[in-house]
């Protein structure tokens, strides 16, 4: 018996080995230069008609600019921004779209993101929906957006 459980856990040690070791890594997208890493967006209540998508976007090459995104699960998307207009912070659609530089651009609460408006669902913790990117140079992509609980990505 003891001899079958040693078996065993060598086994389990092989397996677990043998998964890959990027596993817990935020899931990448790569169009052209551009990868972008992990989007998500922010769960809402079912009375909810807007959310917001975020994400990290690398660039190895020239800049790029984002210039639209869309998606089945809104029924508008804009490209926003937060700014502090006369120590009140608002959100503002950026016209012309998001310089995406060399290096990497951030999409995140509190800056940068893709406001989705007119949900068309109810955006549910662990629920999963497609959002288009459109690049002026790189071109279009379509990505999987995980939705994060409520609370994600609020200052403590």
């Amino acid at each position: 018996m003891t001899r079958w459980l040693g078996i065993m856990l060598v086994l389990i040690g092989f397996v677990v080995l043998a998964a890959p070791a990027h596993a817990d890594e935020p899931p990448t997208h790569t169009i052209g230069p551009l990868t972008i890493h992990a989007p998500w967006a922010r769960a809402v209540l079912p009375v909810a008609k807007a959310s917001a998508a975020y994400m990290r976007i690398g660039n190895t090459g020239p800049a790029d600019t984002l210039i639209a995104a869309s998606t089945a699960a809104a029924a508008r998307t804009e490209l926003h921004q937060h700014i502090n207009d006369g120590g009140i912070m608002r959100m503002r659609q950026i016209e012309g779209g998001i310089p995406i530089p060399a290096g990497a651009t951030d999409l995140a609460p509190g800056g940068l993101h893709v406001m989705l408006m007119g949900l068309t669902r109810t955006l549910l913790d662990s629920d999963e929906f497609e959002l288009t990117l459109k690049f002026a140079q790189a071109g279009t992509i379509t990505v999987p957006v995980m939705v994060k609980p409520i609370t994600a990505g609020m200052a403590h």
